[in-house]
């Protein structure tokens, strides 16, 4: 059924309220958030899993792993009630030892190294977003202006690169500010993994939908009009009064519309890149670093973007969680998989000594140029002039709505993020479903 003048939605169909796109933790919120309401949707999810950038597989050793988004903390505060809520085990993180910079230098100097890198964060952090001065500058640009270290600014290139994963020079400063000012953690983002990992936390948010969540159906082509949306997936047509679509804007940006959306909205979706991440499981047979009063925790100042941290769950689970990051990652996923091991491997070596050799098992996810995600952790703006991107995408064209973790008002680009994206949009929705049910019944 095409769209036309006199609305989208045939009388004699069936209609659903809401339509939802994704199942990741912005969708799967967004859609318990309708159940409480008691407002009728479906959630359609091209995977065969729930979870989007979240994942579980079992490594070599037959073990369950996070080979997606992992890490939380006490301050993520809907997580961690999530989290809590489901039963959930929290595994701290080994953070106690020396935590070591490579190429090597004296822990003092690398001590040093870290708060000045920090410093340069916290500078950029004090400019406003919206300061003229800045408005064509990428990240790149202004840290080439800053008269710090070689050290301190090598440090910096790699925490940036490694949390973001896209090069410095595609990313706007004033964007970067204003997504680094929404993740306001005070203790470190890698407090605590789960014992049952992430994607359980997903599959229990899933199971609680029923066949309300639809798996293996990509959405292909969306038709909108006033009355309503015609959403097209892989098994077939749903209809519905309104859709969320609940994916990281480069993804959002490839679906169909028809009509088009709005040229400022479409514009809009089309600013923003998908950064590139490798993520690797390093399993041992013990944490041979701690026997010599090491965290764990490795950043490589010659390779900006690579860090690797402690992911032991216990001592019999000794493990090594490393994230190559941006630039690196896009030269590194050339690498095939034994490659890729020997190439870790003796960065690993390097810095932590022989034992680093003796790897029991080695497990890698490539997130580049995902088919659903596009990338991970999350997309940035690389448009310096696209300053109302996020402020379009949020207002969306009803009856096409949008949100996602990167648009969130607090932690853009983490779980938490997305969980708090999912919500809000939902309760805007609800909000407005309820009203104009309660204005009909008035009426009639």
């Amino acid at each position: 059924m095409a769209a036309d003048q006199g609305g989208l939605l045939s009388s004699k169909t069936e209609r659903i309220d809401v339509a939802i796109v994704g199942a990741g933790f912005t969708g799967l919120s967004a859609a318990l958030e309708l159940k409480r309401a008691g407002i009728d949707f479906v959630i359609l999810e091209a995977r065969d899993r729930a979870g989007g950038r979240v994942e579980a597989t079992r490594n070599g050793l037959g073990e369950r792993i996070d080979s997606g988004a992992q890490f939380l903390c006490e301050d993520m505060p809907e997580l961690m009630a999530l989290a809590k809520a489901r039963s959930k085990t929290f595994v701290k993180t080994n953070v106690d030892g020396d935590f070591i910079t490579h190429p090597p230098m004296p822990v003092e100097q690398a001590v040093r190294t870290y708060h000045a890198a920090m410093a340069i964060r916290e500078r950029m952090n004090g400019i406003e977003p919206d300061d003229p001065a800045i408005a064509r500058l990428t990240v790149a640009d202004w840290l080439e202006r800053q008269k710090d270290s070689t050290d301190a600014k090598a440090g910096f290139r790699s925490m940036i690169e490694g949390l973001w994963c896209l090069a410095l020079d595609k990313v706007p400063l004033w964007h970067l500010i204003d997504n680094d000012r929404r993740i306001t953690n005070e203790v470190p983002e890698l407090q605590y993994s789960l014992r049952e990992t992430m994607q359980s936390l997903a599959d229990d948010l899933a199971g609680d939908l029923g066949d309300r969540l639809r798996l293996n159906e990509p959405v292909t082509h969306i038709a909108h009009g006033r009355d309503g949306v015609r959403v097209a997936t892989a098994g077939g047509i749903v209809e519905a009064r309104q859709v969320l679509v609940m994916l990281p804007p480069a993804t959002a940006a490839k679906l169909e519309f028809t009509p088009a959306l709005p040229v400022a909205l479409t514009k809009a979706l089309g600013v923003w890149e998908s950064g590139a991440v490798v993520k690797i499981l390093v399993r041992y047979a013990r944490p041979f670093w701690r026997e010599r009063d090491l965290s764990g925790m490795v950043m490589w100042r010659d390779l900006s973007g690579l860090f690797a941290c402690d992911a032991s769950k216990d001592v019999e689970h000794a493990a090594l969680t490393v994230f190559v990051g941006g630039p690196l990652a896009l030269r590194w996923r050339k690498l095939d998989e034994a490659a890729l091991r020997t190439e870790v491997t003796a960065r690993l070596v390097d810095a932590l000594g022989p034992d680093a050799a003796d790897v029991l098992d080695f497990n890698q996810r490539d997130w580049t140029h995902d088919r659903w995600s596009g990338g991970a952790y999350s997309d940035l703006i690389v448009d310096v002039t696209a300053r109302d991107a996020e402020r379009t995408i949020l207002a969306g064209a009803p009856p096409v709505h949008f949100a996602a973790s990167e648009l969130s008002p607090s932690f853009p680009g983490y779980v938490e993020g997305a969980i708090v994206a999912g919500r809000n949009a939902a309760q805007r929705l609800a909000t407005e479903l309820l009203w104009t049910v309660a204005s009909t019944a008035s009426r009639s």
